[in-house]
């Protein structure tokens, strides 16, 4: 079954009219800008303008590599976007009147370069740097080796130059990153707490920033310095916290809890993160929260019985841990106190990444979606690169340089990028009419407007593409004015090159298509293997087994709803499938937020009759969601799987002769979740043997 017409159009003008909110801090902004605008205004002092353009280019292409993240592997990531864009610079500079060669240099730099999407987003960012930079040295002039080696320089100092400027404030605003990651989460922790405890799924929202914090903090680029140790404490705390919110949202609360949850637990985590970034002791503004919470806490001890009911009980365990992160959040701030950190601390085991080797071998066959991705992107690449010199054509490097920005290893984001940069570039084709009608014959007029279009670029990059891309097309008209260009021929040369570049990299799934069809299956599952993972380490791995676990699920559970989401936005995706990989998601979900809740309950097994039931339940459980998660990788219906339910119903039986205990009967409902979710995935998976989901990759 087909999107109707009417379904189709609906998503092009989505795609073309969507925006995102902005999330570039001005800082960056500022320092990127100036990346770019300063070297110009040496180049048109000292009269060398082609050697100051050539370094602006440079900050220009390295720009969007400066992200937020840990110094260190900022630093990282943008020495090796200006030494990988160095070397792609000389070569584009002493291939450029030798096609046949640069035609084989296009094919390995485009397929190495987009290989790279392997490593995640960030490291691609290396290869389309260094495709957009060999084709854009093909126009500028190097008669000599030693011209090209000095052009080559002023581009790589160009990318060193901005790298200098993201890293500048290292040694005044130490551990910056980390606490601003921190407080994201801790501000996440209050707006859940605030929301309410209904069990509607807002646990999962963090789990992207909790996935940043743990990469941030405990990551292979971690800064070291003695306050690292408390960072590591207010992470683990913000984990139990959000496990003990979980756990309340499984509760119905009277109401004096839910009132006490929502408005002093926020407060003592709003509290908390401001502490963080602000520095400066944060009793004196939680303290009366954490009383209030605390007062509370004595009141229904004197109150129960001698075993307090499941919400009281969870809200004394998030009281106490309430109050540590505020004892902590004073020696994690900028004023914090220092302490030695330990050197060998390492990602948990369920998070470390493969080796580089491994994950590049592992690319190295048809079956890996990078590897078509680069065979695909080098073609392309090459093509484009031809029909740019052999067309009669200006600037005819535009075409390879769209095609390495518009094709993605995805059909929706290709299709995404290609409508945006055509749009895009026509709306800038009237904005530099409009500016060549305007603006006087001034070089440092045509300066102050190509600074304010450069930081439209980088603004409105994560906004909108179209809109930042009209920005680039005006700034680019501006810049090559500065060597002698007219404005009118180099916008049309523009216009034709992007759209004829767009269309290449759209052809290009129409012959070789890689849908995602045929890897949200394998993505869905893996999640499902994780939480497997996660489920198991309940019953037998010990708090550092289970932290890495949660990771590990957390990591797949990103995988999978970005796999899912790529799903629905690639055309005509079957409504029937649509719906199933939704379903799949829904319940998974589901069945994490269940063990999130169990993980909570875990100091009361010790003190249960039904300790070895509740084991024997868990890891059969465990044990069937694999065999789940199988059967989906394997294109087939479940198996037979251990007898879950009837379990559960012993450890109900087995709890319900025990004394009465909140915590048992807690226990029970947590468990029924936990198989309700299990079975119903395994339905879901038998009903959908035949659909899309479950066929055979693309």
């Amino acid at each position: 079954m087909r999107n109707p017409p009417d379904s189709r159009r609906a998503k092009l003008f989505s795609t073309l009219l969507a925006t995102r909110p902005a999330q570039l801090p001005w800082m960056v902004l500022v320092r990127n800008t100036a990346a770019v605008v300063l070297p110009l205004v040496w180049g048109i002092g000292s009269g060398n303008v082609l050697a100051g353009i050539a370094v602006s280019i440079g900050a220009l292409v390295t720009m969007y590599s400066d992200e937020p993240g840990p110094y260190r592997e900022r630093l990282t990531r943008l020495l090796a976007v200006s030494a990988a864009g160095g070397l792609a610079t000389f070569l584009g500079l002493t291939l450029n009147h030798h096609l046949p060669a640069l035609l084989l240099a296009s094919l390995a730099i485009g397929f190495l370069g987009a290989l790279l999407v392997a490593f995640g987003d960030a490291i691609a960012r290396v290869g389309m740097t260094s495709m957009i930079l060999l084709v854009i040295a093909t126009d500028l002039p190097a008669p000599t080796l030693a011209a090209a080696l000095h052009l080559t320089a002023d581009v790589t100092a160009g990318g060193l130059l901005l790298t200098l400027f993201s890293i500048a404030a290292w040694p005044l605003q130490r551990y910056g990153p980390e606490r601003a990651a921190l407080s994201t989460v801790y501000r996440g922790l209050a707006a859940m707490a605030r929301r309410g405890t209904h069990d509607d799924g807002s646990a999962l929202e963090l789990t992207g920033g909790m996935t940043d914090l743990q990469h941030t903090l405990l990551g292979p680029h971690r800064a070291r310095g003695p306050v690292m140790e408390y960072f590591g404490v207010m992470l683990e705390l913000a984990e139990r916290i959000r496990l003990e919110l979980i756990a309340l949202g499984a509760q119905t609360l009277d109401a004096q809890i839910g009132p006490l949850v929502q408005r002093e637990a926020a407060a003592v985590l709003d509290a908390i993160a401001e502490a963080i970034v602000a520095g400066g002791d944060p009793a004196r503004a939680m303290s009366g929260a954490v009383r209030a919470l605390q007062s509370a806490e004595r009141r229904a001890a004197g109150q129960e019985a001698s075993v307090p009911s499941a919400p009281w009980r969870h809200l004394q365990a998030l009281s106490g841990q309430l109050a540590a992160a505020a004892r902590n959040a004073a020696r994690a701030g900028i004023q914090g106190a220092k302490r030695a950190v330990d050197e060998d601390r390492q990602l948990p085991s369920a998070l470390r990444p493969q080796s580089s080797l491994a994950v590049f071998t592992a690319s190295l066959t048809p079956r890996s979606a990078a590897f078509r991705h680069a065979i695909r992107t080098a073609v392309c690449f090459s093509l484009a690169l031809w029909l740019g010199r052999i067309l009669p054509i200006k600037h005819g490097y535009w075409l390879p340089m769209t095609v390495a920005i518009v094709l993605r290893a995805d059909y929706a984001g290709t299709l995404s990028y290609g409508l945006l940069r055509m749009a895009g570039t026509v709306l800038g084709l009237v904005l530099t009419t409009a500016l060549v009608l305007v603006l006087p014959a001034n070089a440092w007029i045509h300066l102050a407007v190509l600074a304010a279009l450069c930081a439209g670029y980088r603004y409105l990059g994560n906004v909108h593409y179209a809109a930042a891309v009209a920005c680039l097309t005006g700034l680019v008209v501006l810049l090559l004015a500065f060597v002698g260009e007219r404005p009118e021929p180099t916008v049309i040369a523009r216009l034709v090159d992007t759209v004829l570049g767009s269309v290449v990299a759209l052809a290009a799934y129409g012959l070789w298509p890689t849908w995602e069809k045929g890897r949200a299956r394998e993505m869905v599952a893996q999640s499902l293997q994780a939480y497997a993972a996660y489920l198991a380490s309940i019953a037998t791995g010990e708090a550092p087994e289970r932290h890495a676990a949660r990771q590990g699920a957390r990591v797949a559970r990103i995988n999978a709803e970005a796999s899912v989401k790529r799903l629905l936005a690639e055309p005509a995706t079957p409504p029937a499938l649509a719906e199933l990989a939704q379903s799949l998601l829904t319940n998974g979900n589901r069945l994490a937020r269940a063990i999130m809740t169990l993980e909570a309950l875990i100091p009361q097994h010790g003190r249960l009759a039904g300790g070895a039931a509740t084991q024997s339940l868990v890891l059969d459980g465990a044990a069937a969601l694999r065999e789940v998660a199988d059967a989906l990788s394997t294109h087939r219906a479940p198996g037979q799987l251990p007898p879950i339910r009837a379990l559960q119903r012993h450890l109900a039986r087995t709890l319900e002769a025990a004394p009465a205990s909140g915590a048992a009967a807690e226990l029970v409902g947590t468990c029924d979740r936990v198989v309700d979710s299990i079975d119903t995935l395994a339905h879901i998976v038998s009903r959908a043997t035949s659909a899309a989901l479950v066929t055979q990759p693309a």
